[in-house]
């Protein structure tokens, strides 16, 4: 097949990317050249996809089976790409997120959950927000209709090539062993997906021309906070590590020690109204559908050798945070403090 991937050089478009390649289909790029590097193999086009010259020069001669969209952020890109590519591919694949939906992450959520109201024609040049993603949906299948759309939500993407520095943070934490602050309860479940298994998951259904929504993250209850932790340290090598569990409540409390949730140790879900639904993604129509997931022990020791090989990053600090809109990661003297105080 010729299949368009708009992204396709940094971590899911890569993945994607990488997969569509060893089957042999014909594969072409758009991104701005900027993030990471095109995989040799790939027809690269460079241009800005909110640039209106620089979409009608990668439509020029071309015309694709299928479209895989992994980097609308705003629903006005989604629509521009969209309406320029209806008749010159059969098929889009919009990589969406649960953020889409307007009961997540208080509620557990299903393919029937209602989305955010954005709507998709919302004027471009918004601030971040969870309802894009809504807007880019209904963007989509406004040019493509239900027949020729394929929407697939994603949960938390790991492995190697990650960009938001959650599981490289852990990995390189643990490597430097010693006392580790653990937060919250160690038989918390969670749900993480190998970003591999979910561009595997993504190009059989697109070479399958399967259209409607799937839910796409790894089964409810596979991995617990526990096992995730242990796992990292056991793939980083750190054998001297000590976890120290700290509740909720403690990590919570008010003051200059109280813990961001998610950020600051990440994946931390505390056991509260506003998230209790973080964990709680139906994933049944996809695993029906052929979703398989690999255990996280290997996805765990192949980011590390990828940690390895790639060294330090230009966008964290000494001590491994991930630097960005959102820092990634526990200044390492507050988590002295907050192990001291739990001795």
């Amino acid at each position: 097949m010729k299949i368009l991937l708009l992204g396709g050089s940094s971590f899911l478009g890569r993945a994607y990317a990488s997969q569509a390649l060893t089957r042999g289909h014909q594969v072409t790029t758009f991104n701005r050249g900027r993030t990471a590097a095109d995989l040799p193999g790939v027809e690269a086009v460079h241009g800005d996809r909110d640039a209106a010259e620089d979409l009608a020069r990668l439509v020029e001669g071309r015309r694709w089976d299928a479209v895989v969209d992994t980097s609308a952020q705003q629903p006005a890109q989604a629509a521009a790409t969209a309406r320029l590519l209806r008749d010159r591919a059969d098929h889009y694949t919009l990589i969406s997120s649960v953020h889409a939906f307007a009961d997540w992450p208080a509620r557990a959520v299903d393919e029937t959950s209602p989305l955010h109201p954005c709507p998709a024609d919302t004027p471009p040049g918004q601030e971040f927000s969870a309802a894009l993603k809504a807007g880019c949906e209904r963007a989509v299948l406004e040019y493509f209709g239900a027949d020729r759309a394929l929407i697939l939500n994603s949960g938390l993407l790991i492995g190697p090539y990650e960009r938001g520095g959650r599981l490289p943070w852990w990995l390189e934490r643990m490597a430097r062993g010693g006392r580790v602050l653990a937060p919250g309860e160690p038989g918390r479940p969670m749900q993480l997906i190998d970003v591999r298994d979910f561009a595997t998951f993504g190009l059989d259904l697109l070479t399958a021309g399967t259209t409607g929504r799937f839910l796409t993250t790894a089964p409810p209850g596979r991995i617990t906070y526990g096992e995730f932790l242990a796992g990292c340290a056991e793939a980083a090598g750190g054998a001297d590590v000590e976890l120290v569990w700290a509740a909720d409540k403690r990590l919570l409390a008010e003051g200059p020690d109280s813990v961001q949730p998610w950020s600051e140790l990440p994946l931390w879900t505390p056991d509260v109204p506003e998230s209790a639904g973080t964990w709680q993604v139906d994933t049944g129509r996809a695993e029906q559908a052929g979703l398989r997931c690999r255990p996280f022990a290997e996805t765990a020791r192949d980011t590390w050798e990828w940690l390895r090989r790639r060294g330090p990053a230009e966008d964290t600090e000494p001590d491994g945070r991930k630097r960005g809109r959102i820092v990634h990661g526990i200044e390492p003297a507050k988590e002295r403090r907050l192990l001291d105080a739990l001795a």
